[in-house]
């Protein structure tokens, strides 16, 4: 794919990634030229990668904690795990994902762009429970709370924060996902929009904690 289909860089990737945003810049370059071609984002996708994909991912950034152990859930092509981990260095990510051409994908930028905080596990989430447990886990467009919550809590220690990216329907999916969020003692829970006046569209997090402490 040419480089003059994919979307140029907005004067805010600089601000988000900081000293980061070489790093960014190359796997930015690397899933404009590849990622339609082995399935990782669609046509429509190049011409808003940063602003709708890596940017929409790098805004989460600020809410990591420094030498946080963070899971990513659903992966796919990078977003948010992979972008998070270019941005923060100071974390270690483990990238969950079950399909094998992704992972491949995933482990081939890790090599390529020299990092040493992130780790690929294929699989799903659930298969994970009991295997280890993490401060906070990260999701973006993998399936509503109702589903997400109970494969992903299962991976936090107690006091543990979910930081999942949603869309404009996120009060619904709260709503909807009342039974299961007491089930698996999720508290603190709140919406906070992240971006604006730097991002074009802002990102909606859910944020919430589980268990007692923390």
């Amino acid at each position: 794919m040419s480089e003059t289909q994919v979307e140029a860089e907005p004067g805010a990737a600089a601000q988000i990634a900081g000293d980061r945003v070489g790093a960014l810049r190359e796997f930015a370059r690397d899933l404009g030229e590849r990622g339609e071609e082995l399935g990782l984002i669609g046509p429509l996708e190049p011409p808003r990668l940063w602003t709708r994909h890596l940017l929409n991912s790098a805004i989460l950034a600020p809410l990591i904690t420094a030498g946080s152990r963070v899971a990513d859930i659903g992966t796919g092509g990078g977003m948010p795990g992979l972008v998070l981990a270019i941005v923060r260095p100071d974390a270690a990510f483990r990238l969950i994902e079950p399909m094998e051409r992704r992972c491949n994908w995933l482990n081939e930028q890790v090599e390529r762009l020299g990092l040493d905080n992130v780790e690929v596990l294929r699989g799903r989430a659930e298969e994970y429970h009991g295997a280890f447990e993490v401060d906070q886990v990260t999701a973006r467009a993998v399936t509503a709370l109702r589903k997400l919550v109970p494969l992903t809590a299962p991976l936090l220690r107690d006091g543990g924060e979910m930081l999942f990216l949603k869309g404009a329907s996120v009060q619904n999916e709260i709503d909807a996902a009342e039974k299961v969020l007491r089930k698996h003692r999720v508290r603190d829970i709140s919406v906070e929009e992240l971006g604006a006046g730097r991002l074009a569209e802002t990102t909606r997090v859910f944020r919430a904690k589980i268990g007692t402490h923390g």
